[in-house]
């Protein structure tokens, strides 16, 4: 069995940084979304693994590499425009040949993993086997109807939502999933759609198979939601200290600090996890937070938050919350006069001022 690992897409909810950076490489817990996805592959038994990349290949290439570190044995797919899920699954055809295989979404998090999952897939060998999730918003992802415990149909992103079934972004399929991405044509969003191509199979007869999986499971295609996949890792970690904490410092609850990292007069509250070489002098992390590697934080605050890697935060008044802060940020006070907010910002950036 393989793996078929998406990486491509714009990230456009996650603007600004995904202007210079892919989605599936932002930290939750100072690892990249995309690393637990594979680690549950491999924790699944697989080692074959495609990955589809597109306009930001290179990083995710750098990321990755060859998959040696886990074990994998990694092929890069290249999907020139992002043209649906479906579409990714066609281009993969030559590689995946007529070996089932499970198609994973690389900014996907499952708290469960997919090892029984996999085993259910090849015990009882249906078509696909799709998982489901319940949902407050499900006009957001794939919606699924059940009659009798079956699905009957799928809809992309409804705007009346017929059921709080949302489809995870983790599929199994065997080789009858390339008749169905073949014969579907695009949606309106010009996309072939994966809901469209399991519609097919539904159809065709075919044996398709759902499973509600019962832990979270998080789609990090927003701010929020990264935020909120922060902080459900981080409840599960364990204290690690391997940087040094001087004897003006104070740390309580489960934190992690990195090797290399520095804690000076300072309070680290957790959950929480500081990165390698990174350095905290007269300040607050709260819970949730997460600081990636090589980042200062001096004469300041902050909580429920993800700061990527070397960052700068200095002497800002008031509790930075809820923020997802990118890498090589410079946030200071300044002394200059007049008082006044100076900003230099990416597109799509969104500021609030309080």
């Amino acid at each position: 069995m393989k793996a078929l690992v998406l990486s491509g897409g714009r990230g456009t909810r996650l603007r600004p940084i995904t202007h210079t950076g892919a989605k599936q490489l932002i930290p939750v817990a100072n690892k990249p979304v995309l690393f637990y996805g594979l680690e549950a592959i491999v924790d699944a038994g697989i080692k074959d693994v495609g990955i589809v990349v597109g306009e930001t290949k290179e990083e995710i290439k750098k990321a990755v590499s060859t998959g040696k570190k886990w074990g994998l044995r990694v092929t890069y797919i290249e999907q020139e425009v992002p043209l649906g899920l479906a579409h990714a699954v066609k281009i993969s055809q030559e590689y995946l040949g007529d070996e089932p295989f499970v198609m994973y979404l690389g900014d996907n998090l499952i708290k469960e993993g997919i090892t029984s999952l996999v085993r259910e897939f090849k015990r009882k060998r249906p078509d696909a086997l799709i998982l489901l999730s319940r949902v407050k918003e499900p006009q957001r992802f794939g919606v699924a109807e059940l009659e009798k415990g079956k699905i009957v149909r799928l809809t992309e992103k409804p705007k009346r939502p017929k059921s709080d079934l949302a489809l995870v972004g983790i599929y199994m399929f065997d080789k009858n999933i390339f008749e169905a991405v073949n014969n579907i044509k695009p949606s309106f969003r010009k996309e072939y759609e994966i809901t469209d191509a399991i519609q097919y199979l539904i159809d065709k007869k075919y044996k398709v198979r759902s499973h509600i999986i019962q832990g979270w499971w998080k789609d990090t295609g927003k701010v929020e939601d990264v935020l909120e996949a922060n902080r459900l890792i981080l409840e599960i970690i364990q204290t690690k200290i391997e940087g040094k904490v001087d004897g003006d410092s104070r740390v309580t609850g489960r934190v992690i600090i990195e090797k290399g990292a520095k804690i000076i007069n300072s309070v680290i509250r957790g959950p929480a996890i500081i990165g390698r070489k990174s350095k905290i002098v007269n300040s607050y992390i709260g819970p949730f937070t997460s600081i990636y590697w090589g980042t200062t934080i001096k004469n300041s605050e902050i909580e429920h938050s993800i700061v990527l890697e070397e960052t700068s935060i200095d002497s800002i008044s008031g509790r930075i919350n809820e923020s997802l802060i990118g890498k090589g940020v410079s946030i200071f006070k300044t002394k200059a006069k007049p008082q006044s907010y100076r900003f230099t910002l990416g597109d799509r950036s969104r500021i609030e001022v309080i």
